[in-house]
């Protein structure tokens, strides 16, 4: 298993982003919560923070864990291991923080961890069945090298944990 070099910046490596050959190929970060395994769009990607290493200027609720500068930029911070169980958050040295430039503001996830950046061909992601077709922000499964990958709509996931303030919805 590939861990990505937290020093790097996400825009640094715009070569890695382009450099599936098939248009139908895209590059995701993979990412661990609760003993489950996410991807998604690298694109969305601007950094790798260790948690530790990311300076907070405020701390505040359970679900959003605060605000945080990042290259001059004041973000909200959201724990994902909170919102996707019950489960009180262990800071360790894996604990990451992907900071997401999403279509409408630049904000924090916690994870458990940042696995790597693997290359997915849109047949390698198949549709989830049943209720989970149902659920928007859920692209579907996805298979490479043995491992399977929830592959999330990052910009649709962080707008329903918004939008569901005090809520939790796990996928």
């Amino acid at each position: 298993m590939h861990t990505p070099d937290h020093s790097r910046s996400a825009a640094s490596t715009d070569e890695r982003r382009s450099g599936a050959a098939d248009p139908g190929q895209h590059q995701y970060l993979t990412f661990r919560l609760g003993g489950l395994e996410y991807a998604l769009d690298y694109a969305r990607v601007q950094e790798l923070r260790p948690l530790n290493k990311l300076e907070r200027v405020a701390a505040d609720g359970e679900i959003v864990n605060g605000v945080a500068v990042s290259r001059g930029v004041i973000m909200p911070i959201v724990d994902m291991r909170i919102a996707f169980g019950p489960r009180p958050p262990q800071h360790d040295p894996h604990t990451d923080v992907i900071i997401l430039k999403l279509s409408t503001c630049v904000m924090g996830m916690v994870t458990d961890g940042v696995t790597d950046i693997v290359t997915l061909a849109s047949r390698q992601i198949q549709p989830f069945p049943g209720p989970a077709r149902e659920v928007d922000y859920l692209l579907g499964l996805g298979q490479v090298n043995g491992r399977r990958l929830i592959v999330v709509d990052i910009d649709k996931l962080m707008s329903i944990r918004r939008a569901s303030v005090g809520s939790r919805h796990a996928a």
